[in-house]
């Protein structure tokens, strides 16, 4: 049985406009027609077609409704809620738990946070996201978790499971600097390049800089992250240090000290690079989530804030599918060398 105000949290995202949408709808018809025939069984006092001595009336046949929600006006029982959060929560976790066929060459992380409430306090929890560029170029959502931080233990579990369902090739990872985050890379995926975010990257420089030297760290920012070759992007780090090392010395020691990490790009295809420099696909995906579970504002507990995450990502993933994101065909002499994590 779901506990007290368990179910609130996924009714409160339907309302915030989830009903609109294809799959959601489909599951909502599907969840809320169970739920149906249930209680009509259990009201009965027999199933369809069952013969009983407690049979206490018949059924008619059906007739086609339309249930209108703002998925306004819908109201449900305790045992309902249960039972619908049963239903969806089964058919989350079957895709969450799927098998990954193919192989993945590219993949993403990242993760943002949500209130959850926990023993009665409010505790800030962390939703890890995965997302895999197939080697037919599509996007996939691979997977959520609820996590109680970005550790190295956290992600380490969330990659061993993708690794159980089925993860395979992966050449490049791309996903901010987070200290347990980059660990967890390094020791899950052996001899993959990784590439850390240019745009944080750029956000960091600029941060350690007075607010009269940011065109200028932009500017030289800009000759790194925008040069034709690996080696361009090398000479425009050293030029960039040489300028900044008397006007912003802190800004200098970053990318003197971490300017490699934002090379790893330069080992994909020209075409590709644009798209796969940044975590900014999966930023964009985490503002509509944010959008979306803004309705909520704090979570009744973590299972509440996973149903509805994965329900928004499960949407996601159905859209993008059979889209072409990248012509992987284009992907030839890929450069081999791995970044150190």
């Amino acid at each position: 049985m779901a506990r007290k105000g368990e179910g609130i949290g996924i009714v409160e995202g339907w309302q915030g406009g989830l009903g609109g949408e294809d799959f959601l709808r489909g599951l909502v018809e599907r969840v809320v027609q169970q739920v149906l025939e249930a209680e009509m069984t259990s009201f009965l006092g027999a199933g369809t077609y069952e013969r009983t001595g407690e049979r206490r009336g018949w059924r008619n046949g059906y007739k086609p409704r339309t249930l209108k929600t703002r998925v306004g006006g819908l109201e449900v029982s305790k045992s309902q809620v249960s039972a619908l959060t049963a239903k969806l929560d089964a058919e989350v976790a079957e895709w969450r738990m799927r098998p990954l066929t193919g192989e993945y060459p590219y993949l993403i992380f990242d993760a943002r946070y949500e209130k959850v409430r926990r023993g009665g306090a409010v505790v800030s929890q962390g939703v890890l996201v995965a997302i895999g560029i197939s080697a037919a170029g599509c996007r996939e959502v691979l997977g959520c978790w609820v996590a109680e931080s970005e550790s190295e233990a956290s992600w380490g579990e969330v990659f061993a499971e993708l690794k159980q369902r089925g993860l395979s090739g992966v050449r490049y990872v791309v996903s901010d600097d987070h200290a347990g985050m980059v660990k967890a890379i390094g020791r899950h995926f052996q001899g993959a390049v990784w590439q850390r975010c240019q745009v944080h990257f750029v956000r960091n420089a600029l941060s350690l800089c007075g607010v009269a030297q940011r065109p200028l760290v932009l500017s030289l920012m800009r000759s790194v992250t925008e040069a034709p070759t690996r080696e361009a992007a090398k000479t425009a780090f050293g030029l960039a240090v040489a300028e900044l090392e008397k006007k912003a010395p802190k800004t200098a020691r970053l990318l003197e000290e971490h300017g490699e990490e934002i090379l790893g790009v330069y080992a994909l295809p020209e075409a590709h690079r644009k798209r796969m420099r940044t975590t900014n696909m999966l930023e964009r995906q985490n503002q509509e989530l944010k959008r979306r579970t803004r309705v909520v504002r704090i979570f009744p507990n973590e299972q509440s804030c996973l149903r509805l995450v994965s329900a928004l990502l499960i949407e996601t993933s159905q859209e993008w599918m059979g889209r072409v994101y990248l012509r992987m065909e284009e992907d030839t002499g890929t450069e081999t060398h791995a970044q150190a994590a």
